[in-house]
Order: C-alpha cells, then structure tokens, then sequence
C-alpha cells in the first residue's frame, strides 16, 4: 500500500474518459500503479462518492509494470465472460490469504463468481477431534462469498486423505459409519442450503489396487465399510443438505491414454452404479490437473467424460483446472507461459465445446500460492517456481488468464 493513499477496497470500479489520456498512440495503458491509484482516488473525491465498490486499480501489479487494467475486469473479467454463456468460474481460496491480503480478496470479487475452500472444509480441518468441531476458516470463507454474491463449493466430505490425527487410533469397523454420518450431518448441516454442489466422495478410483470395479480398496473408509461407504456418504449428504448439487469429484481422467482411459472407464461404470442403485448424485468433478510436459491430447477422453456423464444425467464440472510446467525444459518464462495457455486452451475449448460443463474452477488464484509449487512437486527443476495459474505471483494475468477467457467466449451458451 503507497503511505497516504487509502486501502484499494475503498475505490470505485471507475471507467473514467479522462483515463484515456494516460495511454499511447496503440491505446495501452503507460502508468504507474501509484499515479493510476492517485488519479482514482482523486475521481472518487470529486463526485463524492462513499460506496465500497470493486477497483480496477487491484488488476495493476505491485512493481509498477505497465498494464490495462479495464481489460480484465468488469466487462473484460473472467466472471463476466464465463456468465454470458450462462457458466460460473471460481476459484480455490486460500483462507490464510482471505484474512490477510487485500488484493487476494479484491481479484477473487472481480473475477470469479463462485469459490471452493482448499482445505477449510475437509474432514481433517472441520473436524479436529473426535468430539470438536471447527469452522472459523470455513464460515469466514462463506462469509466472504455471500458478501460478494458468490456461490460456494463444498470440498470434502469423504477422502483418504486430509483425516485428522485421532482418525486412525479412533475409528474403527464397528463405529465408522456412525462417524461418518455424524461428520456429514454435523458440516452439511451448518452450511444446509447455502452451498452449491458438495464433492462428496473424493478419488475413490485407483486402478493400482487391483480390484475389477477400480475402487481405492486402500482407502481407510473402504477397509472400514467396504465399497458401501460410498452410497451411504450420497443418502447422508443428500439428507444433511437436499438443495445441494452431490459431485463425485476424481482426477488423471482427462487425457487421450490407456491409463488414463482405464481409470476415466473406472469412474464411469462407478457413476452408472450408483444411478442404478437410486444413490443421489447430480454431477461429475473432473479435477484437471493438466501437464505442459505431457504428449497425450484432449479429444476422444473429453468426448468419453461428456457423453458418459450426460447419459447418466449428471452435470460436469471442472473443479481444479491448473497446469504444471515443472517438465517442461525451457527456463524461458514467455515460453513457458505460452505453453501452460496453450494447455488452457486445448483442453477448456474441448470441454465447453458442447453445453455439459457448467461450471469451471482453477485450483487457486496466483502462482505464488499453488500447491504445485511445494518443493514434492518441483522434482526436475526444484529451483525453480512453476507458473500453472492464470495470475502470477503479483497477481497479473498471463497468457493462461486470456486462453482461458476465450474459451469462455467461444463456449455455447448454456
């Protein structure tokens, strides 16, 4: 924040002709973030203006590079290109980054017209002991979404993963399903209502196990209640929350290989059972964690995904949309960057080709904060970060930020 000028959350959204005069001859913006923020805060004064509305001047970054901003926001936002084809966009939040960085929350308010928690809402975080709940992180996300008119994504009810410390000496065959439905009862319950689609059950396909259906019989809630604890998390959640959309939300399904195709058929027959079985489900959550790097393409796996769902009835949704570049060899970031974009447009122009996907989220918002960037997945360049998110890390969009968008605006209407 420049000394002397107010926070940016108190600026108008401001479409001012007199800002014409701060571009060239090509009508691109030459201009500092702190002129461009002084020059605001000069318009709001001289119409005397009071509301809290969204600024444009958050597109700018923090080292003064020069930018457009009234391109990517408002008219030119993700949220409002996403929206004319009748799709949301979202994003996953970052709680820690909700409470303490301002412009966080201003782009995620001009871009994005729904959120998911990346971990706020997991069994682990929801559920620290055995008889404490907590929800500080996941009703101030809430919070925060309805505040700005977003719709929220619940993430998870049921994984092998993101359990808490006392799961494993606690739970046992004879009382997980108690606890199960006590913790889908207990969280759906708070949030009855207010949430758009919960993914329910989380990765419950891993072909690597051996069984013929594909189940992850590795999965502690699998080596608790079997393959059933999967309806009964559907009817507990459908229960806890009628109005929510119930997602199986699973990943390494999108691209045209045999792996991937083995795993994108596991998923399928698992859907088609539990229609069969009358088991309440409403969507799909492919995840998308693409791979620059990778030589497999989109096409007959993204065909597969849309027809299998829509014969079952269920909507589609990309729940985690990100791209890591760690394989790719060039150190070159514009390079690189024109790659990731390229990943974007590849696959999000296969997916939103037909009226399937109704909503798409990115896994975060900035390079800076995406788990990708945990050194676990830094293994052949460990020095250096990957860039797999439409903004970096001052919070500037890239070219995945406008292969993105175009896919948005060439997407039929929903």
């Amino acid at each position: 924040m420049e000394p002397g000028l107010p926070p940016a959350s108190i600026l108008v959204e401001l479409r001012i002709s007199n800002f014409e005069t701060c571009c060239s001859t090509e009508g691109k913006v030459k201009i500092t973030r702190r002129k461009w923020l002084r020059q605001a805060v000069g318009a709001v004064a001289a119409v005397g203006v009071t509301a809290v509305l969204r600024s444009e001047a958050s597109a700018l970054p923090k080292t003064g590079r020069t930018v457009d901003p009234h391109i990517i926001t408002g008219d030119g936002s993700l949220m409002t290109h996403a929206s004319s084809r009748g799709l949301l966009t979202g994003a996953a939040v970052n709680t820690q980054l909700l409470h303490s960085d301002e412009t966080y929350r201003r782009v995620l308010g001009q871009q994005y017209s729904m959120v998911v928690g990346e971990n706020c809402m997991k069994f682990g975080p929801t559920h620290p002991k055995p008889e404490r709940y907590s929800f500080n992180d996941a009703d101030g996300m809430m919070a925060f979404a309805e505040a700005n008119g977003m719709k929220v994504r619940g993430h998870n009810f049921v994984w092998h993963e993101a359990l808490p410390d006392w799961f494993a000496g606690t739970v046992t065959k004879e009382n997980a399903k108690q606890i199960l439905v006590d913790h889908i009862m207990t969280v759906g319950g708070r949030y009855k209502g207010r949430i758009h689609s919960w993914d329910v059950v989380n990765e419950a396909i891993w072909i690597q196990d051996g069984r013929p259906d594909g189940l992850r019989s590795s999965s502690p809630w699998f080596q608790m209640l079997g393959p059933e604890y999967i309806d009964l998390a559907y009817r507990t959640a459908h229960e806890a929350d009628p109005k929510a959309l119930l997602t199986y939300n699973d990943y390494g399904i999108e691209y045209d290989n045999n792996e991937e195709g083995k795993k994108r058929a596991a998923v399928l027959d698992l859907l088609k059972r539990m229609k069969v079985a009358g088991t309440p489900i409403h969507a799909l959550g492919v995840q998308s964690h693409l791979n620059a790097a990778s030589t497999s393409t989109f096409g007959r796996s993204t065909t597969e995904l849309l027809d299998g769902a829509r014969q079952l009835g269920l909507q589609v949704f990309i729940t985690e949309l990100d791209v890591k570049d760690d394989g790719l060899e060039t150190d070159d970031i514009a390079k690189r960057d024109e790659i990731v974009a390229g990943v974007y447009r590849d696959f999000t122009g296969s997916m939103l080709e037909g009226k399937d996907v109704k909503a798409l989220l990115t896994w975060g918002v900035s390079d800076e904060h995406s788990w990708l960037n945990s050194p676990k997945w830094r293994v052949k360049h460990p020095d250096r970060l990957q860039r797999p998110l439409p903004f970096d890390a001052e919070y500037t969009p890239k070219p995945a930020f406008f292969a993105l968008r175009d896919s948005f605006g060439k997407a039929k209407k929903r």
